[in-house]
């Protein structure tokens, strides 16, 4: 059975999809809060990409390392909050660290409510 945290990296299955939203196979972090994960049969992610070359606002870059364990260097895709059925993720991949999971809080906060970013610059974010 697989167990789901908040900060997991797991490879999950984005198609069918449509328009501009992600599709294929792809790398995604857990947002969801822990309390959660196991009252529903859905997770909440952010997808992640490989096209840093595409960064658009709200958009982060996420080094590859140990930890996480990405094959490249990534865009985590804030504004591309999505909800899954846990039967969609395949893999898991690694975790990020808790500096990351909370810029992803700010990043979220800022997208939804127009909250202001704390001490986080809204551009150049990286880890």
């Amino acid at each position: 059975m697989k167990t789901f945290q908040r900060g997991q990296i797991w490879l999950v299955i984005f198609d069918p999809s449509f328009g501009h939203e992600y599709r294929k196979v792809r790398p995604a972090i857990i947002i969801q809060q822990d309390q959660y994960i196991t009252s529903s049969s859905l997770l909440t992610v952010i997808p992640i990409s490989s096209q840093t070359a595409r960064q658009t606002e709200l958009d982060f870059l996420l080094k590859r390392n140990a930890q996480n364990r990405l094959m490249k260097d990534s865009l985590i895709k804030t504004k591309q909050i999505s909800s899954f059925d846990k039967q969609r993720f395949i893999k898991y991949i690694g975790m990020i660290t808790q500096p990351v999971i909370n810029n992803i809080d700010e990043q979220i906060k800022h997208f939804l409510f127009g909250v202001e970013m704390g001490a986080f610059s809204r551009k150049g974010l990286e880890y």
